[in-house]
């Protein structure tokens, strides 16, 4: 029996020992973090999936693994298909499955630290038309079985500069105070970490490629906040920035404290917010106001110092690719690269900038077949020589405390074919659409997801991700609430107007199964501006990423001279910003393949 397998049969056994049928197993924490500690990843330890995103449900007699299609090659690779049946969201929800396929009268368990009440409401009714209950755990059956589940963290919080926030947590909380007073509420209850170390402008070590710290705040209606924490991650420098007006509790008091609203009306965002939180406030004789996080618009919309501070870690980060995609091409043809070693190489290349502070997610390094899954994570097992013939993608970024980078080139190793060229362009020119989009205030990521994918869709060609995610400050590489990508997409949720100040991904690709896969990623700052002989005042995107963009896969005859011009005027800037930085033969490198690229 393979390890996998011994452990999806310890977990069943421990179901019957809870006199449970079923169990539910999602890829996130006590915060609905995205990018979760190790001691979270149970979905891993239990299936073999190395994803950022899905869920587990194990029953008796049978067990289903749930990936969006970001993951269907990925999750193929990684579970075993004797163990797991592999079902698709959004076609299919983990609730509509548990209707069809649990036994009448069923107890499926769930921790509620785990899950929204959304997930439990919707659940619960799903279950209760075969006569089944969804059932809330005390003790997670999988932490039960796993021996040798890491530790929490015990990293200790950072203060975050004001030079670098551009605002003092007391602004900060002051707002909030107001938004509370506007709402009517005694006070907001946080869960989201990214809101956490945003609000107070403090960072943490708790979660690989994040700088959070696992912590709950509230914020009461005084500006004043109670933060709950594990005591040893306090030093003296951050209770002197956190100052009397936040008080810190150890973090295993959360729970408990939650109870003491008896008669307050209590904020709770319910898609950041698992589903034990409002229920432990309505225990406790509180009102729960399902509202969302105040926090999130003002963390998303960058203000003036988070956009210069970008601007800087772009140069220094783009100037390290740089050099990177200068050594690739010249090594990877040789021989003897691999996926990790390349992977390393850049990794060496930022940490000679003297101010990494670490990479913003662990970097997607595929060659060949590899690339064609999107969110490929490359280990020592999986690991592919870099050959000639092949396409090597590299999806990576920074985090400094200045900003948040991530970026996507792809390079020929040797001579491309001309099917490559065809789709790299085509990738190109749906990258450019989106660049040079000028749109009115109010229109949503949804609105503009079709003006990257028009180029693919004219050849009878898609791709199965979003267009672009937000990013954070140092923080998240993830950010919510707004993305560029189809209405459907798995959590798209509702269309979120794009605003000044937002940081997105612009990343189409093409992805063909077996062979290769392309994905050409800058990222964008929402800016606004006024258009000549305008009738009002439109939104549009600054480029913030400097990196050139591989001229061998381009085809100048599939481009538009406008297409051409923002390429080349594009090139010329990269030159510009980056040449002063670069030296020798790096710098010699970069002007050659930032010339100009003349029409066909």
């Amino acid at each position: 029996m393979s390890t996998h397998s011994a452990r999806l049969a310890a977990l069943r056994d421990q179901l019957s020992r809870q006199q449970l049928d079923g169990f539910v197993v999602p890829l996130t924490d006590e915060h609905m973090s995205e990018y979760v500690g190790a001691y979270a990843q149970r979905l891993a330890w239990l299936t073999g999936f190395q994803g950022s995103a899905g869920t587990a449900v194990v029953l008796p007699a049978e067990a289903a693994i749930f990936t969006d299609g970001r993951y269907t090659l990925q999750v193929r690779e990684q579970v075993s298909g004797d163990d797991w049946q592999f079902v698709g969201v959004p076609e299919t929800s983990v609730s509509t499955w548990l209707a069809g396929h649990a036994k009448q009268g069923a107890r499926i368990g769930y921790d509620p630290w785990l899950h929204t009440r959304a997930w439990v409401d919707e659940a619960g009714k799903a279950l209760a038309a075969i006569n089944a209950t969804l059932v809330a755990v005390d003790t997670n059956p999988v932490d039960a079985v796993w021996p040798d589940q890491p530790a929490r963290s015990d990293a200790q919080l950072s203060v975050h500069d004001d030079a670098n926030a551009g605002r003092s947590s007391a602004e900060k909380r002051a707002a909030v105070a107001d938004w509370l007073a506007e709402q009517q509420a005694d006070a907001v209850v946080l869960a989201s970490l990214e809101s956490i170390a945003w609000l107070l402008n403090v960072r943490g070590g708790d979660v690989s490629r994040t700088p959070v710290a696992l912590a709950y705040a509230v914020v009461n209606a005084d500006g004043t906040a109670d933060l709950y924490v594990a005591p040893e991650k306090m030093t003296d420098a951050v209770a002197q920035h956190l100052g009397n007006a936040v008080r810190v509790h150890d973090r295993h008091a959360f729970g408990a404290a939650l109870g003491r609203f008896a008669g307050k009306r209590v904020a709770v965002d319910p898609a950041l917010s698992v589903a034990a939180i409002p229920l432990a406030i309505e225990a406790g004789g509180g009102e729960v106001v399902a509202m969302r996080d105040p926090t999130v618009i003002p963390r998303a919309t960058k203000n003036a110092v988070e956009r210069a501070g970008h601007r800087a870690a772009s140069i220094r980060d783009g100037a390290a690719l740089s050099r990177f995609l200068r050594w690739i091409s010249i090594e990877a043809p040789k021989g003897g690269q691999t996926e990790l070693s390349a992977a390393a190489k850049l990794e060496e290349f930022r940490r000679d900038t003297g101010v990494l502070k670490d990479l913003s997610f662990d970097a997607i390094s595929a060659t060949g077949p590899h690339g064609a899954i999107p969110h490929y994570h490359v280990t020592e097992e999986s690991s592919l020589p870099i050959e000639p013939g092949q396409l090597y993608l590299i999806d990576s970024g920074g985090q400094y405390v200045d900003g948040t980078t991530d970026v996507t080139r792809v390079v020929p190793i040797g001579t491309p074919t001309a099917e490559m060229r065809d789709r790299f362009t085509r990738v190109l020119k749906g990258h450019i659409a989106l660049a040079t989009a000028v749109f009115p205030h109010g229109t949503t990521g949804a609105q503009l997801d079709a003006l990257a994918r028009l180029p693919l869709w004219q050849a009878g060609l898609d791709f199965a991700h979003g267009t672009g995610h937000g990013v954070g400050s140092y923080l998240s590489v993830h950010e919510g609430p707004a993305r560029i990508a189809k209405p459907s997409y798995p959590g798209s949720g509702p269309s979120e107007p794009l605003l000044p100040g937002m940081i997105l991904s612009n990343e189409p690709g093409y992805y063909k199964a077996g062979e290769y896969g392309i994905r050409i990623e800058n990222l964008l700052l929402v800016e606004e501006r006024d258009i000549a002989g305008g009738e009002s005042t439109m939104l549009a995107f600054e480029t913030l990423t400097l990196a050139p963009i591989d001229r061998d896969l381009i085809d100048p005859a599939l481009m538009t001279p406008a297409e051409l011009g923002w390429l080349n005027d594009y090139h010329a800037r990269v030159a510009e910003t980056l040449a002063p930085v670069l030296e020798g033969d790096d710098r010699v490198w970069l002007i050659e393949r930032c010339a100009p690229i003349v029409a066909a």
